[in-house]
C-alpha cells in the first residue's frame, strides 16, 4: 500500500510523476473533470442562487470508484490538477466526491514537468482556492444560463442542433462585420512610379515620393503624366541622405494566443493542432533510458510573459556559450498586460539544454516543428536587440522627388536565432543602397507608372481572429481554440483559403441573436463580464452577484425572445437542374459547410451535388469547358474543367482569362508571401505580386 495518493488530469503524466515521486506515493488520473453540470436539462437553479447541480460524468463513474476505493488506503491524497481555473476545479470536484477537507494541504500544483518541479511543489502544498473556484463555476453557470436559454429558441425558430454562447456569438460578430465591410467597400484607383536607378553599375530601385516640400498621392494616370512630363531626361541628382541607427527588439516569450497565431504563421497550423501538440509536450516526451518521460515545455495555458529568474539564468549562460557575451539581453523584465492574469509562466522549454537538434531524431515532424518555434522564441527573447544601419535617399528630377531606403543588419542580437513572423509579411533581408552622397548623379534605367486599386480589409485567418479577440478581451486562453471549433461545426463559417467565411445560416443565426439579445454580441459587455469574473478569482466579488447582475436582465430578452421571435422558413430554392438519377428536380440545401445541391426527392433518392463556382475563364485544355472552383476532400480549393472526366485539366493555381504577352499561354494567380503573382505556367513571365 502507498502512503499518498496524487491525482493528476492525465495518465501521460501520472507515470513520469510516480517515477519522480518514489515509492510512497500512487499517482492516478482523473481524465479530466468527473463531475459537471447534467446534459439534459439547465442544471441551475435560478431561484435558489444560482445553485449548480453537479452530477457525475457519464462513463466516469469506474474511473472515480477506482479514485475512491485508492483514496480509502492512502493516508493522506493530493490533488495535482493543472494549474488554473479548470484545474482548481478540477480538485474542487475531486475533494468532494472523495471527502477530501479542502481547507487541508491537499493542492500541489506544478508549471513545468520535470523532477526538480515536482519534488519542489511538494514540498508547498497549500488549501484549494475557492475564488479560483467560484471563478471557473461562474464562467461554467453563465455559458448554460446562455446557451440552454437562446439555443431551444433557435432550435424551434429557425432549424435544431443550433447554439449561441458568449464568446462565440462575439466571435461570429466580427468575422460577420468584416464581411459586411468587404461587402460595402469601394476600390479607390491609386498610382505609383517605380523607378530602378544605377550608380556605379549598381542598380537599386526607388519609388515616387513627391516634390521636395511634401510627399504626393498619385490618384490617376493623369497626375502621373503630369509628374512624368516635368521630368527631364534620364539623369537624376542626389538631395538628401539620411543615416540611422535603429535597434529592433526580440519578442517576448510566447502566450498561449502569440503561440496559436505564430504557429498559424510559421507552421501553418489550426489553432486546435497546437494545442494538442502543446499539450504533448508539457505532458511529457519519452526521451529514453536516460531521462525517461520529460515534459519539453512549461504549462502553455497562459497569457503571461514573465520567466523565471531560474529560467532566466540558464538562458542566459547557454547564449553566452553558444553566441558570446554581447548576445546576451541586458534588457529589464517586461511589464505584463493589465488583461494578463500572470498567473503563472510564459510557455519556454524546461530546459534550454534540450536543443532542437537534440530532440529531432525523437520527437514527430509536428512536434518538433513546434517545440522549435517554443525553444527559439524563449532563447530570442533573452538576446540583445538587434542593429539596423538604415539609409533613406532622395533623388531628384526637375521637381520630381524619388526615394530610395535601404537597411542593413549591423549586429545581428536575437535575428541570429528566430525572427517573429507577421501578417503583413514584412521582407526582413538586407536591402543595400550603392554608396550615395550629395550632389551625385545616378542614372535611370527603368521609369515606370503602374495602377493600384485600394484592397478591401482581409477575411480573418484564425490567427488574426485569435488576436482580435484577445486585444478586446473576449474569451481567456483556453477558451480560443474550442469557440473557433464551434462556430466550424455549426455550420456558421466556412475557411476559405485559411479565411473565415459566414455562411447563410450563421448569417441568419447572427441577425436573430442581435435582433432580441443585443448584450450578448456586444463586445464590451462581453469584455466586462470577463473583467467580473478576474475579479472574483481575486476575491474582490461573490460569484452569484455577478450572475445575477447579469441574468435579471438577461431572462427579460429571453421572454420577449420566445414570444416575439417569427419562425424563419429556409425554403429549398430550385437550382434549375434535374436530378440525374431518379428526374426530380434539384434544390439548394443549407448544410453543415453552407449551400449545396440535393435532390428534392429525399429521402427516396440521396443524391447530393456540390455547388461549382465558374470563374469566367475557358479550359485552355479542351477550349470547350469553363474552369470552375472545387474542393479536394482536404478542403483545399483547387481548379478544374467542367467538362470532368472528359476533360482532366486541373489546377492549384487560379487561372486567368487574359494569355501571356510573351508566349500567349496561360496565366495564373500564385499566392506568395507577398501577396499574389501573376506567371506564365510556360515561361518565365511574372508580375509584381499584389498585395
Amino acid at each position: 500500500m502507498s502512503d499518498y495518493l496524487v491525482i493528476v488530469e492525465s495518465p501521460a503524466k501520472a507515470k513520469t510523476i510516480e517515477r519522480y515521486l518514489g515509492k510512497k506515493y500512487k499517482v492516478k488520473a482523473s481524465i479530466g473533470h468527473v463531475r459537471d453540470l447534467p446534459r439534459s436539462q439547465m442544471g441551475v437553479d435560478v431561484e435558489n442562487d444560482y445553485e449548480p447541480k453537479y452530477i457525475t460524468i457519464r462513463g466516469k463513474g469506474p474511473v472515480l470508484q477506482d479514485l475512491k476505493n485508492a483514496a480509502k488506503k492512502a493516508k493522506k491524497v493530493y490533488l495535482a490538477a493543472d494549474p488554473d481555473r479548470e484545474g482548481e476545479a478540477i480538485a474542487w470536484h475531486l475533494a468532494n466526491s472523495l471527502h477530501v477537507d479542502i481547507e487541508s494541504d491537499c493542492r500541489v500544483v506544478f508549471n513545468e514537468i520535470t523532477k526538480d518541479a515536482i519534488l519542489e511543489s511538494f514540498k508547498h502544498p497549500r488549501p484549494i482556492n475557492m475564488d479560483l473556484v467560484d471563478a471557473q463555476q461562474a464562467r461554467r453557470i453563465l455559458d448554460r444560463l446562455v446557451g440552454y436559454n437562446i439555443s431551444p429558441i433557435l432550435w424551434k425558430k429557425v432549424k435544431k442542433g443550433l447554439s449561441a454562447g458568449r464568446v462565440q456569438s462575439v466571435a461570429l460578430r466580427l468575422i460577420i462585420d468584416r464581411e459586411n465591410e468587404i461587402n460595402a467597400f469601394i476600390p479607390e484607383e491609386y498610382w505609383s512610379i517605380e523607378g530602378q536607378f544605377e550608380k556605379d553599375k549598381k542598380a537599386f530601385d526607388a519609388l515616387y515620393f513627391g516634390n521636395e516640400q511634401e510627399k504626393v498621392k498619385l490618384s490617376n494616370e493623369d497626375e502621373v503624366k503630369a509628374v512624368l512630363k516635368v521630368m527631364k531626361g534620364k539623369k537624376f541628382e542626389v538631395t538628401n541622405v539620411v543615416k540611422k541607427e535603429r535597434k529592433r527588439n526580440p519578442a517576448p516569450s510566447f502566450t498561449t494566443s502569440s503561440l496559436q497565431q505564430e504557429a498559424a504563421r510559421k507552421l501553418n497550423f489550426r489553432a486546435r493542432k497546437t494545442m494538442m501538440l502543446a499539450q504533448q509536450l508539457y505532458e511529457g516526451i519519452d526521451l529514453g533510458k536516460k531521462e525517461g518521460t520529460v515534459g519539453l515545455i512549461t504549462y502553455m495555458r497562459t497569457d503571461s510573459t514573465r520567466i523565471s529568474d531560474t529560467a532566466k539564468a540558464d538562458a542566459q549562460d547557454f547564449i553566452k556559450n553558444e553566441y558570446g557575451s554581447e548576445f546576451i539581453s541586458t534588457k529589464k523584465a517586461e511589464k505584463q498586460s493589465k488583461k494578463s492574469q500572470d498567473a503563472h509562466e510564459a510557455v519556454r522549454p524546461t530546459s534550454v539544454l534540450r536543443t532542437p537538434d537534440q530532440l529531432k531524431s525523437i520527437l514527430s515532424r509536428d512536434l518538433f516543428r513546434l517545440y522549435k518555434l517554443i525553444w527559439e522564441r524563449f532563447i530570442a527573447s533573452q538576446m540583445a536587440p538587434a542593429t539596423l544601419d538604415t539609409v533613406a535617399v532622395d533623388l531628384k528630377n526637375g521637381e520630381a522627388v524619388f526615394r530610395a531606403n535601404g537597411s542593413q543588419v549591423k549586429f545581428p542580437g536575437f535575428m541570429k536565432v528566430y525572427v517573429e513572423g507577421s501578417d503583413d509579411q514584412k521582407d526582413d533581408k538586407d536591402k543595400l543602397l550603392p554608396a550615395l552622397d550629395l550632389g551625385d548623379k545616378v542614372s535611370a534605367l527603368s521609369i515606370e507608372p503602374k495602377q493600384h486599386f485600394t484592397q478591401p480589409p482581409p477575411r480573418y485567418s484564425e490567427a488574426r481572429l485569435v488576436k482580435t479577440l484577445e486585444e478586446l478581451g473576449i474569451g481567456r486562453p483556453s477558451t480560443y481554440a474550442p469557440t473557433l471549433d464551434t462556430i466550424q461545426k455549426r455550420g456558421y463559417v466556412a475557411l476559405e483559403t485559411k479565411r473565415f467565411v459566414p455562411t447563410e445560416l450563421g448569417t441568419i443565426v447572427h441577425q436573430l441573436v442581435l435582433e432580441f439579445f443585443p448584450n450578448v454580441l456586444d463586445i464590451e459587455f462581453t469584455a466586462q463580464m470577463e473583467r467580473d469574473l478576474d475579479s472574483v478569482e481575486e476575491g474582490q466579488v461573490k460569484w452569484v452577484q455577478v450572475i445575477d447582475g447579469f441574468y435579471q436582465d438577461f431572462e427579460k430578452h429571453v421572454k420577449h425572445a420566445d414570444a416575439a421571435m417569427e419562425k424563419i422558413v429556409i425554403k429549398d430554392e430550385p437550382t434549375g437542374e434535374d436530378c440525374e438519377n431518379c428526374g426530380s428536380p434539384m434544390v439548394y440545401k443549407l448544410g453543415r459547410y453552407g449551400k449545396f445541391m440535393a435532390c428534392s426527392n429525399f429521402p427516396e433518392c440521396r443524391n447530393t451535388k456540390a455547388i461549382v463556382k465558374e470563374i469566367g475563364v475557358t479550359c485552355p485544355a479542351c477550349n470547350e469547358g469553363q474552369i470552375v472552383e472545387r474542393k479536394s476532400k482536404t478542403k483545399r480549393l483547387f481548379y478544374g474543367c467542367n467538362q470532368y472526366p472528359t476533360c482532366e485539366f486541373v489546377s492549384w493555381d487560379k487561372p486567368i482569362s487574359r494569355p501571356c504577352p510573351k508566349c500567349n499561354e496561360m496565366l495564373v494567380e500564385k499566392k506568395l508571401k507577398k501577396g499574389i503573382q501573376i506567371q506564365c505556367v510556360a515561361c518565365d513571365y511574372k508580375e509584381d505580386p499584389q498585395s
